[in-house]
């Protein structure tokens, strides 16, 4: 089978993308699940950018020469997917996003995001030499809001401090999303409100991939730690022919 390679949202690393991995193995997948630069332990946070984020991507597929791949982006994650696809267009299949960003050519991430983000974030950033963090009050209730109290609590310990550079990065796209001659889903997860519904991420970013597949199913934005079997399941739909 073609391999799926998970790619992670701000504050993770490939461990947490580990528990939907494991129910797509069992059907047989081959999954990868890489951690981004710059939530590496070690990573410089005051140093890496969104273009070394992509790279380390990239790098990835080509050290490990993956083709024919399934790549799936989560949040943060659909600025990575997006800057691979657009450099490494002929080694994927398809492009799934999990409650992602889809961005323009120019884009930040940052201009996709509610205004009281972005100053938390900038103010967090300036006092922590680039390093955010989301508040735990924040992951609770909009992040997580489908998992009890203990929970949200382990999932949150999991978590590490995130290089603000990926969110202020613009991105460059050789070309629009939409034009990219690779097949694209969406995996919309109804009651994530990590992005008010007032700015949310179906339609507003999905239909910026022009012909994409919709996938939805309920639960919050973090369903890899309070339901990966759904998840699971709702990726493998996006993800299939």
């Amino acid at each position: 089978m073609e391999p799926y390679v998970l790619v992670h949202g701000a504050w993770h690393t490939g461990a947490e993308m580990e528990a939907v991995a494991a129910h797509l193995r069992k059907k047989g997948y081959l999954v990868h699940c890489p951690t981004v630069a710059g939530n590496n332990r070690r990573d410089d946070r005051a140093k890496i950018g969104l273009e070394d984020a992509i790279g380390s991507i990239v790098s990835y597929i080509e050290g490990n020469d993956l083709r024919n791949i399934r790549l799936i982006g989560h949040s943060y994650g659909g600025m990575v997917i997006s800057g691979v696809a657009d450099r490494l267009t002929d080694r994927i299949r398809r492009l799934v996003y999990v409650n992602a960003f889809v961005p323009l050519d120019g884009q930040c991430l940052n201009d996709m995001a509610p205004p009281h983000y972005v100053s938390l974030f900038d103010t967090m950033a300036a006092a922590n030499n680039n390093a955010v963090m989301l508040p735990f009050e924040i992951w609770r209730e909009a992040f997580i809001n489908d998992a009890d109290l203990d929970l949200a609590k382990s999932a949150y310990a999991k978590l590490n401090p995130h290089p603000n550079n990926t969110f202020t990065d613009k991105i460059t796209l050789k070309r629009p999303l939409a034009e990219l001659s690779v097949s694209k889903s969406y995996v919309n997860c109804r009651q994530d409100i990590s992005l008010p519904h007032s700015l949310p991420w179906h339609p507003r970013l999905s239909e910026r991939l022009g012909l994409f597949r919709l996938v939805e199913c309920d639960g919050s934005h973090e369903m890899f730690f309070s339901n990966p079997a759904r998840l699971a399941q709702a990726i493998e739909e996006a993800a299939r022919d």
